[in-house]
């Protein structure tokens, strides 16, 4: 990455499309010169509904961004989640052409990886192996220069769907803006919000979006396990408005000014509140008990971590993970959400945020709704993108990248 050269990331949600432009100094530090945030109403659940509505907002969180700099860019990365994006878990095991293994080795291990993968109407965004094995050893990280007949790889292969992905691209494209690479959020989120010692460690990293859920388990540096559950916090304002008899929203303005996770002992209707919904909306006027409400969205909060704990006891890490659950996304600002966490996970738990980048510590993007957008610029920073041919170094958790079409493959 050369000093002071500049990128854009944008993170375009199902609530809020989030751009940011950064640059890096002399000593590879992160500064942020531009942020721009505008409402996703084009989107519902990662897919282009109303696709003018959504090059307004994404002009408009660019733009934005653009003239806390002064400048105008043409080259962005995109990182994308949602109900749309899968994670496969693939193997291969090819024969080493040399006495060594070479970057083409790993290459052909990664390509036979993809084989029997199903990808009819879907496009094969990255593919990020989990380890690799040769001969009789496993678990090694870089098996380059290593000797060795037989080379095997264990891999994550993250795709989307073509049509999703191909109507994305081409409202970018409209905007007046080329696309550099795409970084799915599941993967920069624990880029901005985890340490490598919790990598090392294990620990679950839970991005909880607006309507989709992404989780990503870390153990020994590297992911071993990813997946995206079909729910987030709409569903909680949604549960509400049913609930409550009452308009999506002033359910979504309830949620964020009264919404609290916290158990209290001996609730009872003296130590109950009741709201004033006339505050909110002219047409909702009646009073609604606050403990009732927050009852409602500790049973989807508690669903949620329900379906988590399941995807953990799939690779058996259900209550076996040191680090413990890092929460972080839009709906993770939750009061109370720790608390919550720690008690029905059986696990240590925090609150994700990116302050660990020295440029956003203490800034207003030093909140779990940024933790994507930061995270793909780190990856930018670190690995490139996939239309800038560039030269990696291989590291315990560090990745190197292998050029096919405009995709990467993520090696740790």
């Amino acid at each position: 990455m050369v000093s002071g050269e500049q990128f854009v990331a944008i993170d375009i949600g199902s609530n809020k499309i989030k751009a940011i432009i950064g640059e890096w100094n002399d000593r590879k530090e992160l500064r942020i010169l531009g942020v721009g945030v505008a409402d996703s109403q084009g989107i519902r659940k990662g897919n282009i509904l109303d696709m003018e509505a959504f090059k307004m907002n994404l002009d408009s969180a660019l733009g934005e961004a653009e003239k806390m700099t002064g400048e105008q860019f043409s080259h962005v990365c995109l990182g994308l989640s949602g109900i749309h994006i899968d994670i496969a878990g693939r193997g291969a095991i090819i024969p080493v052409a040399g006495i060594e293994v070479t970057e083409e080795d790993v290459n052909r291990a990664l390509d036979m990886s993809q084989n029997g993968l199903d990808t009819m109407n879907r496009t094969i965004l990255k593919v990020v192996p989990e380890s690799f094995g040769l001969d009789l050893e496993s678990g090694i990280k870089n098996p380059v220069g290593m000797s060795g007949k037989k080379l095997e790889v264990r891999s994550h292969i993250i795709s989307i769907g073509s049509n999703v992905l191909a109507n994305i691209k081409k409202g970018v494209l409209d905007v007046g803006v080329e696309i550099m690479d795409i970084y799915p959020n599941i993967l920069a989120v624990g880029e901005s919000t985890l340490t490598k010692r919790q990598k090392e460690l294990g620990v679950v990293v839970v991005d909880m979006g607006s309507s989709s859920t992404n989780v990503a388990v870390y153990e020994e540096g590297a992911l071993i396990y990813a997946g995206v559950l079909p729910i987030g916090g709409e569903h909680v304002t949604s549960d509400l408005a049913l609930g409550l008899r009452i308009s999506i929203d002033t359910a979504e303005r309830l949620k964020l000014e009264y919404g609290d996770l916290t158990i209290r002992e001996g609730k009872s209707k003296e130590n109950d509140e009741e709201i004033d919904l006339s505050k909110f909306s002219n047409m909702d006027t009646m009073g609604v008990s606050r403990n009732f409400m927050n009852d409602i969205i500790r049973a989807r909060y508690e669903e949620i971590f329900h379906h988590i704990v399941m995807e953990l006891k799939k690779v058996g890490r259900d209550g076996m993970l040191p680090e413990g659950i890092v929460v972080t996304g839009g709906a993770a600002k939750m009061r109370g959400l720790v608390d919550l966490a720690r008690t029905y996970m059986r696990l240590p738990a925090s609150i994700g945020v990116p302050d660990s980048v020295e440029g956003v510590r203490g800034t207003s993007i030093s909140d779990p709704i940024y933790s994507s957008v930061v995270g793909n610029l780190l990856l930018i920073q670190k690995y490139g993108t996939a239309k800038r041919p560039f030269k990696v170094n291989f590291s315990v958790g560090g990745i190197f990248a292998s050029l096919k079409n405009i995709f990467k493959k993520i090696i740790p």
